[in-house]
């Protein structure tokens, strides 16, 4: 087992039962450490996700494991409510520690937790066909409509302001003004196509604050590979990875799906001829998020999810910008000016939908007309 982790012993922290037997790297996060874990049973090979939360960048592990806690415990009685046979395969299961934690700190600080490992069902790190964006938009949809209601105390925000989009604005100003690597005159066209979309940029905001788009229990990471599709039939299973859920907009969540599933090309190509938004995906989208989340949603919610998808994208773009011009300090880079590559793909993609805004708020207005025509028929 290639680990500096001891992963016999941190699964000994966890009420387990059975005999320890191995441990390999698990999925492709960036973030955390995950290790499928196997334990011996009996006789029968049982395996367990174990995960080290990494704490320098969620700064109260204890606040965001209370919110995971909250979260999927409602999911699970949920879910039972409503019949479903195989709640632990439908909403994430934690594992207490031997003394009734949900979380675990080893000798070196490290926090972990542990997870059951669900089985027949996987992700995907690329969004390669209509299907997968439909079943991963529904399973998205249909998590986000599950919690609606969750009771008590709002959640933790594990990253405060983490899709304030006019916060993230004024980070860039803030960057342009000090210029610490002396890289602004390097990045003019992209400034200053900032400052032509800067009155844009607090429109849902604005529009939460007046109580026209209302807070939500949201995800905000919905990359394809945080849903887990069944291996056989591919439908959804479970939304996976949330140490980002918080309150926020149930369009962040829609708007990030646009932003990852759509793109034509990597995020960092450097070629943007080659970047272009995927109609197509973008259409299967919309169809698999309203299919699950069509019923809770507000009128004024539908009718910003096309200016979702380009608000989010800018955003992240404003974000590898001013990580370049901080001097690459909080995005991992691998060559000269790969963060300005980024920001450069996000804009030319935030472009693109801007161009294109007419046709994606026709096939919104489409599905929603499809979707009404069906239940007046049904």
């Amino acid at each position: 087992m290639n680990t500096k982790f001891d992963l016999r012993a941190i699964g000994n922290a966890f009420a387990i039962h059975g005999d320890f037997s191995a441990a390999v790297p698990h999925g492709s996060g960036h973030i955390n450490d995950t290790f499928a874990a196997t334990y011996n049973q009996a006789g029968r090979a049982v395996r367990y996700i174990h995960q080290r939360v990494n704490h320098n960048i969620f700064k109260s592990v204890p606040a965001l494991m209370e919110n995971i806690v909250r979260v999927t415990e409602y999911q699970r009685e949920k879910l039972i409510e409503t019949g479903e046979p195989a709640a632990s395969r439908r909403a994430l299961s934690l594992v207490p520690t031997r003394d009734g934690k949900w979380f675990h700190r080893d000798a070196d600080g490290n926090f972990w937790r542990t997870y059951l490992f669900i089985e027949g069902a996987s992700t995907h790190d690329v969004i390669e066909t209509e299907g997968q964006a439909e079943k991963a938009a529904q399973g998205f949809g249909a998590f986000q409509k599950l919690v609606a209601a969750l009771p008590g105390e709002r959640l933790h925000e594990t990253i405060p302001d983490f899709h304030n989009t006019p916060a993230r604005f004024s980070q860039l100003e803030l960057a342009i003004g000090k210029d610490a690597a002396h890289r602004v005159a390097k990045a003019k066209a992209e400034i200053d196509f900032c400052m032509e979309c800067k009155p844009w940029v607090g429109r849902f905001i604005e529009l939460n604050r007046r109580g026209v788009l209302p807070e939500r229990v949201t995800h905000n990471d919905t990359k394809l590979n945080n849903v887990m599709l069944d291996d056989k039939t591919h439908e959804p299973v479970c939304v996976i990875d949330l140490d980002t859920v918080m309150p926020g907009l149930a369009l962040y969540d829609f708007g990030d799906m646009v932003r990852t599933a759509t793109n034509s090309a990597p995020e960092d190509e450097r070629d943007l001829t080659k970047t272009f938004v995927r109609m197509n995906i973008f259409r299967a989208l919309v169809r698999g998020y309203l299919s699950t989340a069509r019923d809770f949603l507000e009128p004024a919610e539908i009718n910003q999810l096309a200016f979702a998808g380009q608000l989010i994208t800018f955003e992240i773009g404003i974000r590898f910008l001013a990580d370049y011009l901080n001097g690459d300090v909080y995005f991992k880079v691998h060559r000269e000016g790969h963060n300005l590559d980024r920001c450069r793909t996000q804009f030319q993609l935030a472009r693109e939908m801007q161009r294109r805004m007419e046709e994606m708020e026709d096939i919104v207005r489409g599905a929603i007309s499809n979707a009404e025509t069906v239940i007046l028929t049904a």
